[in-house]
């Protein structure tokens, strides 16, 4: 079997401490270079005022680590532009937010030309080139450009929208050209998958056929839905971990016997977080008897604090925590605590296994790992309920979660209610089902079933005629 080359935005070399302390994306990447042998390459972090950056190497074991730094402006005009505020909400379907700048866009282009002119020379044509995320669509159309002949998968981790969302991109005829050189697509559900295929027939530039293969810009290639999972064991075991009963144990003392809600997102307008506060106010309010009873605890890092429309949010979810303490806080009893900082992954699974409800309401996501880590860190005789937003991609393989509507407030408000209310039988099986579907499609499932995929697709360049 050739090597792995993994594609990231960004790549900061895991080793040691490092890698336990990793994100659960992370880890599974890693599990299968060190299986395979290969390269993970991206950005390193920094910004230099060199006009041509030189790769960093770092070698651990089998795997190869690549960085290299990216120009201010490159950065600019790359991630904080394009990426950050155009790609971004639009794939969200928050056309209010997206920002159209030519600049931006050939600043993206540039820096996907870049990274695969540093990667290129690295490169064997038996390799498997497996490249990640809204941040380096075009990159793959790149390393072509310069002769590669190697598979090459790509992993789109966000939403791909509808049609007539995604056609606003000044740029989207580019982009979409730009996937088809792949030679497997990888969506999040198989929603995101039918709104690519939507997009060829509509807009006369391919069409797909049975098993997932479809022709696009006279190329064959495949797509397909692989949902993302966590390590359901690991994150299991962080939760009855030394840290994370220390902080679970300190903050029950806190909550005094009451139920805890809680939300744990980053500070981004997709996540649904001005419309919870929304409805947690209105649950105090139609339903007098859950003050006192009930402690909500939104748990918000700081996120692209560069970017106007972030700090906008700040604001508004500053303005609403306050507002909600103002009319319903005790002297005895603090209605809501709102913190805007981020914890260690230990510690949070220790809070997620105390609360009663877990409410993850984005409204829109790839998937949302969030979901089922809540999931795996609930322990089975008294296990919590999980409110879901029917806007993640976690949604369509969720029996047993409570699916709302993020949009309708008193309909989140009355779905709080009823879970603080819902019978111990009842959440336990619920959780039973959540947690068999968390395990079964875990992140191991998720790498190895799309790694297998991209080696057994074969390329095949030319479009065969149609039957006369």
């Amino acid at each position: 079997m050739g090597r792995l080359i993994v594609v990231s935005n960004r790549v900061t070399p895991l080793s040691g401490s490092k890698a336990t302390a990793a994100g659960g994306l992370a880890v599974g990447l890693l599990d299968t270079l060190r299986e395979t042998g290969g390269i993970w390459f991206g950005w390193s972090g920094d910004q230099t005022d060199n006009s041509v950056p030189l790769p960093k190497l770092f070698r651990s074991g089998k795997i190869t680590y690549i960085t290299i730094d990216l120009g201010r402006e490159d950065f600019e005009a790359y991630y904080g532009g394009f990426a950050n505020r155009t790609l971004w909400p639009l794939f969200h379907y928050r056309l209010d937010l997206a920002s159209f700048e030519r600049e931006w866009y050939l600043g993206y282009r540039r820096v996907n030309r870049l990274f695969a002119e540093q990667l290129f020379p690295y490169l064997r044509d038996d390799d498997l080139v497996w490249i990640h995320d809204f941040h380096l669509i075009p990159m793959g159309e790149e390393l072509r450009r310069l002769g590669l002949k190697a598979q090459m998968g790509f992993f789109l981790h966000i939403p791909f929208p509808t049609w007539e969302v995604y056609v606003t991109l000044p740029w989207h005829d580019r982009l979409v050209q730009a996937m088809c050189t792949y030679d497997l697509l990888g969506f999040q559900t198989s929603n995101d998958v039918r709104n690519f295929h939507d997009y060829l027939y509509r807009e006369n530039v391919g069409y797909a056929l049975a098993g997932g293969v479809i022709y696009g810009y006279g190329r064959r290639l495949r797509t397909r839905d692989y949902a993302i999972g966590i390590d359901a064991k690991d994150f299991a075991d962080m939760a009855v971990s030394v840290e994370a009963r220390r902080a679970s144990e300190r903050l029950a003392r806190s909550l005094l016997g009451r139920n805890l809600i809680i939300g744990v997102d980053r500070l981004d307008y997709t996540k649904g977080i001005t419309e919870r506060l929304a409805a947690y106010e209105t649950l105090l309010q139609n339903f007098p008897r859950q003050r006192g009873q009930v402690t909500y605890m939104q748990i918000s890092a700081p996120s692209r604090q560069d970017v106007p429309e972030y700090n906008d949010l700040k604001l508004q979810v500053e303005a609403a925590s306050g507002r909600i303490n103002g009319r319903f806080n005790e002297f005895d009893w603090m209605a809501l605590r709102y913190i805007n900082r981020g914890f260690t992954r230990r510690t949070l699974s220790g809070f997620f296994r105390l609360s009663r409800i877990g409410l993850v309401t984005p409204l829109r996501d790839g998937m949302n790992l969030v979901a089922k880590e809540y999931v795996a860190a609930q322990a089975e005789e008294d296990p919590g309920v999980l409110i879901l937003s029917r806007f993640a991609g976690a949604a369509l393989d969720a029996d047993g979660a409570v699916i709302v509507n993020p949009y309708d407030i008193e309909a989140v408000a009355e779905a709080m209610n009823m879970s603080i209310l819902m019978p111990l039988d009842e959440r336990q099986d619920r959780w039973r089902r959540l947690i068999a579907q968390v395990r079964e499609h875990d992140i191991g499932y998720w790498r190895r079933s799309f790694v297998e995929d991209l080696r057994q697709t074969v390329p095949q360049e030319e479009e065969p005629e149609a039957a006369s």
